[in-house]
């Protein structure tokens, strides 16, 4: 390649030579070049769908200066005889070049071509353009990776899996003199005659790829050890130099001794790369609260960087479709690194040592622990997906954080299972294999199945290619005082080797490895004094449930395990019953403020049975008051139907000045989503009775019943993403006095220029009404919540700023009307526009219908601050049916305000792009 750099226009200009060597056994009518910089060229690319599928707003609303395409002059073969390509809207980011005559196994063709490169902003990916100059990542047209006689063609999805074909390179590429090239290929020559540009020459062979730097003020520091160069930008100014340097001479030696040698002379560590992929734990705190020392952090960090990139620029892997291999070795060799240098680190680092956090079984694990941890917080909420699965199938979560860390978990699970160095030898074995041929996943288990004395077809059909989870307990134990004897049941039918632990006073007196192949297998072992038996108690087998796996041995055993309070939140701990308790402090108008102790079991992972209890204190009302809730979950790993949730809630609260009401809401939830686990489309389907029991009020004088209970089914179905929004919901209600229905649509369209459009269609009929009051009719302006289901500050108030708070249901108007209900039937349409920001104009009409009298046609608009969605908002009517309300007297108990202190609401804004 002959590359121009321009800095001012973003671009390069490139004159590229192709020698095309065909060394497969088919016959080639066509070439395909990755060409992923283009996926960057509009919002409607595979690429940009993903942004908007992750929530991800950056993309969309990017200037046109700031996306990335290429631009193709032209392209010849070896004759300079034009070419035939074609690029699809379908698949932006690769090109298929159509050959004018066939291409025979061992034959070669020179591909001549001529295009510019505009460079995206790295705001999307940390690759692009920024101030100081160009990181730059997949930015030329490369072949694609040819197997299974065709080539491979991948979108890109910012996932760092670019499949290319092994080549040599020869890059000559032009720069303005106030700017440095950093690469990690290797350097040729450098022409600076020119007063205003350098020209550099750099050579590679046989990799998939590299990177380049163009960098202003150049912030890459080399470091040589005489093996391997290696050029790093990571940031962390709190270590020496010479400290730096004894840490990435030890990492480097000690990669270069596990893995095998380095096939290149040089490496690149940028800060980028470990951004895009950073070391996902407490280690991101700001480093003025961080657990863990400067130098460690750095360690910990380069480390990492270090690894991905070793592995990337050395595995002839299909890094999406194998993608399991690749992190299973990245994290395996970082534990491996743990145990040799840091074998006594914690997860909480210096924290651990604090005698106020020594009951939290957080600050009690290990580094390599915490890995385990990541991956069950996606095993209990049953989204784990399969390790064999390709990496764009992966939710990010998953993609990111779980299945890396179940990877690694997995190579050291079977290590110590086949004890005797057979999973270190081969993938040293594997990774030496990559030096003289293409590979796949199955080149690296047939190593492992080559070297294991034992059958491993439970690993690769159950711990890679499946999502099953292993569970075992112990079934029928007895003991003399020379043996124990016991049967393992699997709570899932998966058996897989696990290893028995026998303790005494919590230390290990012996451990066996067992192979249940059936549940009434049989043990016995010499007892060696053990006073518990422990299924997998270094927690080597990534196990679904560990709360099981204890079995006291003493004569006397109350409970296998004792109960543990602990201030706030922890991890699981599966040696304890674990209750959680910290204060609590509610509002609404008439109990004032309201503090209590809130006492559960819901610890960092999900577990199936949960309770919540939260006892509290009225200060306004000077009486006790609080709720409680009881849940049961049930997963089905195999199903669209994954999840059915059990429940019996209570409250206990005033309604009024005078008046307290208490509700019982038993339900059951069944959840379903699609089988493609990236797709945002989620359906509930929710079943419950509402029984309330309300005080008598001198402030309440609508004739309804104080008491009544209604049973209520619902099913919703939504699909969401940053782009999109669309929601369908319907409920039924039947109680003695009225039975009635339902339905409500939403839908929401962010546009390329940003604004945003939202629509809101509801329509509600009663199919009989007995009752003589408008408590359960419909609202057009506010609902009067009979279900107890919203955070209504002030329910009972019809004046007042809390008469003002707004809710979004039922008709969805901000004027007060009058009618304001309907007792037989509504329909109402809500519409809002964004003007610039958070500042939108909105629109409200619909019909509502009452008893005895006609139709009534209701309409209002205004403008809305939605200053944050769904937590704090406010509505200031313009016109309504009541005339120009602007002008009106009182107008300012007119506005209406959202507000929420549901914590719930913003931590689903941050997760839902993760979840």
């Amino acid at each position: 390649m002959e590359v121009a750099v321009n800095l001012e226009l973003k671009t390069l200009n490139v004159k590229q030579d192709i020698t095309y060597l065909n060394t497969s056994n088919d016959t080639l009518v066509s070439i395909v070049l990755n060409d992923w910089n283009n996926a960057f060229s509009d919002r409607n690319t595979p690429l940009a769908k993903r942004f908007s599928d992750e929530f991800y707003r950056g993309f969309h609303l990017a200037k046109t200066v700031e996306k990335g395409n290429t631009t193709i002059l032209n392209l010849t073969d070896s004759n300079f005889t034009a070419l035939e390509w074609e690029r699809t809207e379908k698949n932006p980011d690769f090109i298929v070049i159509r050959l004018n005559k066939k291409l025979l196994p061992g034959e070669q063709i020179d591909l001549h071509i001529t295009y510019i490169s505009k460079i995206p902003s790295d705001k999307f990916t940390h690759y692009g353009f920024d101030q100081n100059g160009m990181n730059l990542k997949n930015w030329f047209l490369t072949p694609a990776r040819f197997e299974n006689h065709d080539f491979v063609k991948y979108n890109n999805f910012n996932l760092d899996d670019i499949a290319n074909a092994e080549a040599d390179y020869k890059l000559e590429i032009k720069v303005p003199n106030n700017y440095s090239i950093i690469t990690d290929l290797n350097s040729v020559s450098k022409d600076s005659t020119n007063a205003a540009y350098s020209t550099y020459s750099f050579a590679g062979s046989n990799r998939t790829d590299f990177n380049l730097f163009i960098e202003k003020q150049n912030n890459f520091r080399s470091y040589n050890n005489g093996t391997i160069e290696v050029l790093t930008d990571l940031k962390n100014k709190k270590i020496t130099e010479i400290q730096k340097a004894i840490v990435i001479n030890r990492v480097a030696a000690f990669a270069n001794e596990f893995i095998g040698k380095y096939p290149h002379k040089k490496i690149t560590v940028s800060q980028a790369d470990y951004e895009r992929n950073p070391f996902y734990g407490l280690n991101q705190l700001p480093s003025i609260i961080s657990p863990f020392s400067d130098e460690f952090m750095f360690e910990i960090t380069f480390f990492k960087t270090y690894l991905n990139n070793y592995l990337k620029n050395s595995l002839r892997l299909d890094p999406r479709k194998d993608n399991w291999v690749y992190d299973g070795i990245q994290i395996y060799a970082m534990m491996k690194y743990m145990e040799e240098y840091h074998l006594d680190e914690k997860m909480l680092g210096r924290l651990s040592r604090m005698k106020l956090f020594k009951s939290y079984n957080i600050t009690n694990l290990t580094f390599n622990e915490q890995y385990s941890y990541y991956y069950m917080l996606m095993a209990r909420k049953n989204l784990d997906q399969p390790l064999g699965d390709p990496k764009n199938t992966l939710i990010k979560f998953n993609e990111q954080i779980a299945s890396k860390y179940r990877a690694g978990l997995s190579l050291s699970y079977l290590d110590d299972y086949l004890n005797h160095n057979i999973v270190p030898e081969s993938v040293q074995e594997f990774y030496n294999l990559n030096k003289s041929q293409q590979t796949n996943r199955y080149d690296f288990e047939k190593i492992l199945i080559k070297k294991s004395p034992k059958n491993l077809d439970w690993f690769f059909n159950t711990i890679i290619d499946s999502r099953e989870i292993i569970d075992y307990k112990f079934t029928n134990v007895s003991r003399t005082a020379d043996s124990v004897q016991f049967s393992i049941k699997s709570k899932t039918d998966i058996y897989a080797p696990i290893p028995v632990y026998g303790l005494k006073k919590n230390k290990i007196v012996f451990k066996e490895w067992i192979e249940p192949k059936q549940p009434d297998s049989v043990y016995q072992f010499s007892r060696k004094n053990a006073d518990k038996l422990v299924i997998n108690y270094d927690n080597e087998v990534p196990e679904f449930n560990q709360r099981n796996n204890w079995k006291s041995l003493k004569s006397l055993a109350i409970t296998n395990r004792p109960i543990k309070f602990n201030f706030a939140k922890d991890l699981e701990d599966p040696y304890y019953n674990q209750i959680l308790y910290i204060p609590t402090l509610t509002y609404n108008y008439y109990d004032g403020f309201t503090p209590g102790v809130r006492f559960h079991n819901k610890t960092i992972l999900d577990k199936p049975f949960t309770f919540d209890i939260n006892p509290a204190y009225s200060l306004k009302a000077g009486t006790l008051s609080g709720s409680s809730a009881f849940a049961w979950s049930q997963y089905y790993r195999n199903s669209t139907l994954y999840n059915v949730r059990y429940s019996l809630s209570q409250n206990y609260f005033h309604y009024a000045p005078d008046a307290t009401y208490l509700r019982l809401n038993p339900m059951v939830q069944f959840r379903i989503r699609e089988e493609n686990f990236r797709d945002n489309r989620k359906q509930l389907i929710m079943f419950r009775q509402v029984i309330v029991n309300r005080e008598a009020s001198e402030f309440i004088t609508d004739n309804s019943k104080p008491n009544y209970s209604i049973f209520n089914a619902r099913y919703a179905n939504t699909k969401t993403e940053l782009v999109d929004h669309f929601n369908f919901m319907t409920d039924v209600q039947f109680s003695s006095g009225f039975g009635k229905a339902s339905a409500e649509v939403e839908y929401r369209r962010l546009f390329e220029n940003n604004r945003k459009l939202n629509l809101r269609v509801f329509a509600g009929s009663f199919i009989y009404n007995t009752t003589n009051s408008d408590y359960f009719s419909f609202g057009l302006d506010k609902p009067t919540d009979y279900l107890f289901d919203y955070n209504i500050l002030g329910r009972s108030e019809t004046t007042g700023i809390f008469s003002q708070q707004y809710v979004i249901a039922e008709g969805g108007f901000k004027s007060k009307l009058n009618p304001a209900f309907a007792n037989q039937w509504m329909a109402t349409v809500n519409a809002s526009y964004a003007l610039w920001n958070w500042i939108e104009v909105y629109g409200d009409a619909g019909f509502l219908k009452n008893k005895h009298q006609k139709e009534y046609f209701a309409y209002d608009s205004g403008i809305r601050l939605n200053l944050v969605p769904d937590y704090f908002e406010l509505y200031f009517p313009v016109y309504s049916n009541n005339g120009w309300e602007i002008s009106q007297n009182k107008y300012n108990e007119k506005i209406r305000f959202v507000i929420t202190f549901s914590p719930k609401t913003l931590v689903t804004l941050f997760t839902r792009k993760w979840f």
